[in-house]
């Protein structure tokens, strides 16, 4: 970092603001909503500014400042814009020991004035370092969409019950649950809804069951879908509650930058599962969840795409509910939507695809029985996952039984991720095409007309991001 983030504490201090246009302006208000007292100096102060001079706690002098005011002063704004007034202002501040910031005048800095989401007592402050302030108020701009204003207001009712919580929870990991269970389940829930008077009684209930040891011990299991690979495509429930998780268990199609986003004191056990290279069997895992959660811990299942098209979700969930223990389904972007997205190819199109069909390629026994003929039809893309290893066998299989074997077919390896690449061909030269390609990474392979609008269509072409070079792309694409 270049700069230290930290927050001051300027209630009641003296604060002078330099300047009297709209960065004074500003700087004034975000003094008097930090509680100081501020002296404003300028000549002719502009109407934005004039509407801050009505505040008791502001003092305007209508005058360029000395020396001796800003003595005593904790932090000087230089904002007039003037170079040689800003100058000595700043060493001024040298020689009074006063913290300074001279608007765009880094150099003259002895902190950043942040872009700040104010949600009071929650403040979320976003710097660049000076180098890219847009950038900054373009985040802030984000943050202030997603973090509702009612979550100041939480924050300070749930800070009533800080003391009782500390008393009743001497451990640290049950405390920590139950500040996020009080925050993000029905208490918060009720809260936010505006009837603090239920909200209060169910805090106040679970406090007197924690007390008298009524409180259940067993965690939970939340089954995640992470999407395709980037990052970028995961929803907002499956990352609050990768922020909330014990333990997680992940997946080999789980990348780094996903797996960074987890709590960072997690416990984290890869059990992920390559063609005959298990890691743990799929028994061994549902019952490393059913324990791990008896022991009382929240427990992150993090599947790639989702947990419920081909993530083995179903069997995981019946041995749950079997067991008695608690859990939640979060649906991720599916490989077959999120690759084709990014290949370039939709999986329904008017004039090419009414419908589409998801087929996996590998069973509890390797590969599959099929119904080819189903498989490609006229208006149908079909998605295979997990086809890769087999290919040679899907279109020997797609040839002995008469299928079109001019067909466009397209093999996306990585999809969704930086090192995307793609194939394209006929089911008659595909696998050539991929053996020539060197494709070995998860791949998605889509079957049908719709494979053809990859030429107009990829939005995603740039060579060093999302696919092969350009010559690779003239060698194996059609």
């Amino acid at each position: 970092m270049d700069n230290l983030p930290i927050f001051l504490g300027i209630k009641g201090k003296k604060v002078v603001v330099d300047g009297g246009d709209t960065v004074a302006a500003r700087r004034v208000e975000r003094a008097r909503s930090a509680g100081a007292r501020v002296w404003v100096f300028d000549p002719h102060p502009t109407q934005e500014l004039q509407m801050q001079l009505g505040d008791p706690e502001v003092t305007h002098h209508a005058r360029l400042p000395t020396r001796e005011d800003i003595r005593g002063a904790f932090v000087v704004w230089g904002a007039s814009e003037d170079d040689e007034r800003d100058t000595r202002l700043y060493q001024w501040t040298r020689e009074e020991g006063c913290l300074a910031n001279i608007a765009d005048r880094p150099e003259l800095c002895d902190f950043i004035t942040p872009s700040i989401v104010d949600r009071s007592p929650i403040v979320v402050a976003v710097s660049t370092g000076g180098v890219a302030p847009v950038i900054g108020r373009i985040l802030r701009a984000r943050i202030e969409s997603t973090l509702p204003a009612t979550f100041g207001r939480l924050a300070r009712f749930v800070g009533q019950f800080r003391a009782r919580i500390a008393a009743t929870f001497p451990g640290g990991r049950e405390r920590r649950h139950f500040w996020e269970n009080m925050i993000e389940g029905p208490a918060g829930d009720l809260f936010l809804a505006g009837d603090t008077a239920r909200a209060t009684a169910r805090i106040e209930q679970d406090l007197a069951d924690a007390a008298s040891g009524k409180r259940q011990s067993t965690g939970e299991v939340w089954l995640v879908g992470a999407g395709p690979g980037d990052p970028d495509l995961l929803t907002f429930r499956a990352l609050r509650l990768m922020q909330r998780a014990d333990v997680v268990l992940y997946d080999r199609l789980i990348g780094e930058d996903i797996l960074a986003l987890v709590r960072r004191d997690a416990t984290r056990i890869y059990v992920g599962k390559a063609p005959s290279d298990h890691t743990m069997s799929q028994e061994e895992i549902s019952a490393r969840m059913v324990r791990l959660a008896r022991e009382g811990n929240r427990v992150l299942r993090l599947k790639g795409g989702d947990p419920f098209i081909f993530g083995r979700g179903g069997e995981e969930i019946e041995v749950l509910a079997k067991a008695g223990i608690g859990f939640q389904v979060v649906p991720g972007i599916t490989a077959a939507a999120g690759c084709g997205a990014y290949a370039g190819i939709p999986l329904t199109h008017r004039d090419h695809a009414q419908s589409c069909v998801m087929v996996t390629a590998h069973g509890r026994d390797g590969v599959l029985g099929l119904d080819w003929e189903m498989l490609v039809r006229p208006g149908q893309t079909t998605a295979i996952y997990m086809g890769l290893s087999a290919l040679d066998a899907l279109t020997g299989g797609f040839a002995a039984h008469g299928i079109d074997m001019s067909t466009p077919v397209a093999v996306i390896e990585n999809g969704t991720r930086p090192e995307q690449r793609v194939v394209t061909g006929t089911l008659a030269d595909i696998a050539t095409r991929v053996t020539g390609a060197g494709i070995t990474g998860p791949s998605m392979i889509l079957i049908g007309s719709v494979v053809r609008l990859r030429d107009t269509l990829n939005w995603g072409s740039d060579d060093a991001v999302h696919e092969m070079s350009l010559a690779s792309s003239k060698r194996f694409d059609l």
